[in-house]
């Protein structure tokens, strides 16, 4: 008797092998932690194998699994293809993206491959740069869309697609001096992050000095191993071997901001490209 895999079980089981845990792939797909854990159940039940080993604090792929996973990453492809080529036939067309470098890094792959994969005529050019650059570019009439850093109390165009929960990192808890300026290590003005780590530190009374400026993510990241200082990053970009500093060494900071802005007169393709983005963005938000 023939089987049928099912396409949405197939996608939880891509989602969670992606990002390692059902919570997170709950997150991103808008289902409960059980919702996913269930779906991956039936699914292991139609294919007659074990897909995951479950630990308390990890997930690992069976033999089965690892088989199963590219086949299923290509069926999805497929899948969303075909829906997309007979739903939207005529979307072609160049995007131009322009993006912060560290959102880029962490959340845009995926997002962005998904679009890609459901619409193979559309040509996506994505720049990343400071927020200052991306926002001159994008008044240039460079971008079609572009995603800025921005402090939530300020008034900007467009709409909050993320927020980001900011900490200081630093390559041990001794990396920094007791008595003396703090070095900080900071991108160039105008930055975000540099502003923010900058009040924080003056409402606390705490003297510091620029030690490091760099205007890529992975300078910032090298010299913050390298312990010449500390850095403001978002939570999820402070990997081992780097160490998050608490609020009882530091000063706690606020969340910042990513927003969206589309081009007044963008073509139909990056509008709907911008509303992938959005629906995407708030899946794993």
């Amino acid at each position: 008797m023939l089987r049928n895999l099912d396409i949405d079980l197939l996608r939880s089981f891509v989602t969670v092998a992606d990002l390692g845990g059902f919570t997170r792939a709950g997150q991103r797909l808008g289902r409960t932690q059980s919702a996913i854990s269930l779906q991956i159940k039936r699914l292991e039940d139609q294919v007659g194998r074990p897909l995951m080993q479950r630990g308390p604090r990890h997930l690992q792929l069976t033999r089965e699994g690892e088989r199963l996973l590219p086949h299923a990453r290509q069926m999805l492809r497929l899948n969303d293809a075909v829906l997309a080529d007979i739903s939207e036939p005529d979307m072609e067309g160049l995007v131009r993206l322009g993006v912060p470098e560290d959102f880029a890094t962490m959340h845009l792959p995926v997002v962005l491959a998904e679009f890609a994969d459901a619409h193979p005529r559309v040509e996506l050019e994505v720049t990343c740069d400071l927020t200052l650059n991306l926002e001159r570019s994008f008044r240039d009439g460079r971008f079609d869309l572009v995603l800025i850093k921005r402090e939530p109390e300020v008034a900007i165009d467009g709409m909050r697609v993320w927020r980001e929960p900011l900490i200081w990192a630093a390559r041990d808890r001794i990396s920094f001096p007791g008595d003396g300026p703090l070095p900080l290590i900071v991108s160039p003005e105008p930055c975000v992050y540099r502003h923010r780590a900058m009040a924080a530190l003056d409402a606390a009374g705490i003297a510091w000095r620029c030690a490091y400026t760099s205007t890529s993510l992975a300078g910032t990241q090298a010299a913050v191993r390298a312990g010449l200082g500390v850095a403001v990053l978002p939570r999820e970009m402070c990997a081992s071997p780097l160490v998050a500093l608490d609020g009882n060494v530091l000063p706690p900071l606020e969340d910042t901001e990513i927003a969206l802005i589309e081009a007044p007169h963008a073509s139909p393709t990056a509008r709907r490209f911008c509303q992938h983005m959005v629906e995407a963005l708030e899946r794993g938000a």
